[in-house]
């Protein structure tokens, strides 16, 4: 009698030991020289209440207040409020109207480097956060060096009346 054997060829076995070890020194060399990103922050310092409570004035002829509404538009004028009619921009226009009040401000002053352009900003209800940060941003642009004043607790009636006409309030 014949004998009938089989044999059962064994499934190839790939090792993957070395490719598992390759792997996590890959990740761990990537991760160790890696720099994650650093938080980027902006520099906003209000000034401290003067101790005696007295401040000192700033003229009008060199003070711009930038009101900050909805829709990504900014009212500003020159001056004391009431006194002079704000005009409304887009956000993305003020660059050329800051820029343009600096130099006119130095002119006027014969480019006096302590009688700069004083800007005061008015965020409203109507503002976003982006439109704070795009200001101030634009400030730093124009190479304004007076600290802009942020005073969103005194907006005038005439200020809150002129937005609501303009539905930028």
């Amino acid at each position: 009698m014949a004998e009938l054997t089989t044999s059962r060829k064994a499934a190839p076995k790939v090792d993957l030991t070395a490719m598992v070890d390759l792997a996590f020194l890959l990740i761990t060399f990537f991760m160790l020289t890696t720099s994650l990103s650093k938080p980027i922050a902006m520099d906003i310092a209000k000034p401290d209440e003067p101790e005696d409570g007295y401040q000192q004035p700033v003229p009008a002829s060199r003070t711009m207040t930038i009101l900050l509404g909805k829709d990504n538009k900014v009212a500003w004028y020159m001056g004391e409020a009431g006194k002079s009619r704000p005009n409304i921009e887009d956000i993305a226009q003020i660059r050329k109207s800051i820029v343009r009040n600096r130099d006119l401000v130095a002119l006027n002053n014969n480019n006096d480097a302590k009688k700069t352009l004083f800007i005061i900003v008015k965020p409203t209800a109507g503002a976003n956060y982006k439109n704070f940060v795009d200001i101030m941003d634009e400030l730093k642009i124009a190479k304004i060096t007076a600290a802009p004043a942020i005073d969103d607790d005194h907006i005038t009636d005439e200020e809150q009346r002129f937005m609501k006409e303009h539905r930028i309030l």
